[in-house]
């Protein structure tokens, strides 16, 4: 008989709830910005729009949903030793920034996968329990991915309380799987799930196809031998981040064409579709952490105009989710307008040119680690140092994070292609969870994560910062989810991070008008300037 896992703690709602606080998440989830120039010429053109997406933190009121999370660990026989107590510290961590919302389930794994605790809410006695399972762990036996992850799969697929809860699987190995069991045939429905590769001599691809072909999850590595690099406590912490700070899901964008065509949107792996009959692109981006942001680039034709005017050339909307209550949200469509002018300042703004930097980058990135992996390095590091190259130039402001990220982000991977072996051990693993990361705009840690910080939120760089001095201290006390809350919203008044209100419509301002009068009064003045030679001439 087949054992249903139906057997997941009934969650407890808190008693303080009110028609006020949830009032509170009919508020706007998200803030919407858009990019371009400001102008272009009379003729059809080519032309780009950046739109950009982000979670809001929301107030201290706001009543965060529940986590049903399942941890599941690698106990096979490599996992001996430094890799075992690694697992320990980081897996304690976890369990000590979770609350009474959120339940935990552990399944542990080798040759065989056992689920070591059902969903249980992760109240002070609970935790200490969960804890004590952890502790209690030994190493041994083979790697049978699949076994741990549809372990993990029936446990969130048999609860009975399902209402209000965010969902994800947080997967763990050192080593590479037995064969015929890496999990490739396990499908997850709309379950997240984040792997983490600890150590060096695991298989980097398969962790990163597992999340790759789930719903939002990113590929993490971890060392255990290398200080400078993350390691799994860390690495669990910014995933760990994103969970608890989710704000909207669902969120889909759909962008129309105006007085344009829609040739190219630009959003890495994020499902699209296109209906060019009807010059519409829609785009599904599921869950949106706080202060996490999409970035979307479009590419369009401009449609030729006869005179100086204010064109309409694309029309964006986008509807989400709360995470709780399941409302759904349609933001007002907005208007994007150009001034047509016979002189336009042809200057791209800061922003669409970071963008376009960021992508060709990442395109960059993963070309060289296909050059690596035929084992032509010198073409891979020759590929990097063109990105190099690209990122430095004039056109882009070196002092902005994003291109001192990507930077940092391209030396690190040219440091880990020095060698053929390094390249194997570490390399390759970075270079899959770049991928993956720049695919999702979504943050995943991989080798120096204290200085490659691409995409993190504000929430990732408190645990960042947490989970250090955890490690250093594991008997002190770690903040709550709820302090940590309160602490971000305050940092933001103090230094308010939204650098534009909420889009709307562009309007025609006194500047466009003079300008269309302006270029009318000059066409006026040759038209007169040429029937007066005309006259001239007949006399």
């Amino acid at each position: 008989m087949v054992q249903k896992y139906n057997d997941d703690e009934e969650i407890q709602r808190p008693q303080s709830l009110s028609g006020a606080n949830s009032g509170a998440f009919e508020a706007d989830g998200t803030t919407a910005m858009y990019y371009n120039k400001r102008d272009a010429s009379l003729k059809s053109e080519k032309f780009t729009v950046l739109l950009e997406l982000t979670g809001t933190e929301g107030d201290e009121s706001d009543e965060r949903p529940g986590l049903d999370i399942v941890i599941v660990l690698d106990v096979s026989g490599s996992m001996r030793g430094k890799n075992l107590e690694q697992l320990k510290i980081a897996s304690k961590f976890l369990i000590k920034k979770l609350s009474a919302v959120d339940r935990l389930s552990v399944v542990i794994f080798s040759s065989h996968a056992q689920r070591l605790c059902p969903l249980s809410l992760m109240n002070q006695d609970a935790q200490s329990h969960v804890e004590g399972l952890i502790h209690e762990l030994k190493a041994g036996g083979g790697t049978n991915i699949t076994a741990g992850l549809e372990e993990a799969i029936k446990v969130l697929n048999d609860r009975r309380f399902t209402d209000g809860r965010e969902v994800a699987i947080m997967f763990m190995s050192d080593g590479n799987p037995s064969k015929g069991y890496d999990g490739s045939k396990v499908t997850f429905g709309d379950v997240p799930v984040h792997t983490f590769g600890l150590g060096q001599d695991y298989h980097p691809q398969v962790l990163t196809d597992i999340a790759a072909r789930s719903n939002g999850g990113t590929f993490n590595t971890s060392d255990v031998d290398n200080p400078k690099t993350s390691n799994l406590s860390i690495a669990f912490a910014q995933c760990l981040a994103g969970l608890l700070s989710v704000v909207v899901k669902d969120l889909t964008l759909i962008i129309t064409k105006q007085k344009s065509t829609i040739q190219k949107v630009s959003v890495g792996n994020y499902p699209q579709t296109r209906d060019d009959t009807e010059g519409t692109a829609t785009v599904s981006f599921g869950n949106l952490y706080s202060r996490e942001t999409r970035n979307v680039l479009v590419n369009l034709v401009l449609d030729e105009v006869k005179s100086p005017k204010g064109t309409d050339i694309l029309e964006f909307t986008y509807t989400y989710k709360r995470v709780i209550g399941d409302r759904e949200y349609d933001v007002a469509p907005v208007t994007i307008t150009v001034s047509r002018t016979e002189t336009p300042s042809g200057q791209e703004i800061p922003e669409v040119l970071n963008e376009i930097a960021r992508q060709d980058t990442a395109e960059k990135m993963k070309d060289a680690r296909k050059l690596a992996d035929r084992k032509l390095f010198d073409d891979a590091k020759g590929k990097l140092n063109e990105a190099r190259q690209d990122l430095e130039r004039k056109e882009l402001n070196q002092s902005d994070p994003l291109i001192k990220g990507l930077l940092a982000e391209v030396k690190q991977l040219t440091e880990l292609m020095a060698t053929p072996e390094i390249y194997e051990k570490l390399g390759r693993a970075f270079a899959f969870a770049s991928e993956l990361s720049h695919a999702l705009q979504r943050a995943s840690a991989r080798g120096d994560v204290s200085e490659l910080r691409l995409f993190a939120t504000k929430a990732m760089d408190q645990l960042l910062s947490q989970v250090k001095n955890y490690e250093k201290n594991p008997n002190m006390p770690v903040p709550t989810t709820a302090d940590d809350k309160k602490t971000r919203i305050a940092e933001e008044k103090a230094n308010p991070t939204i650098k534009k209100p909420a889009p709307k419509p562009k309007e025609t301002t006194v500047a466009d008008i003079a300008q269309v009068l302006s270029t009318h009064l000059a066409d006026a003045i040759k038209s007169l300037t040429a029937i007066k030679e005309l006259i001239d001439k007949s006399h």
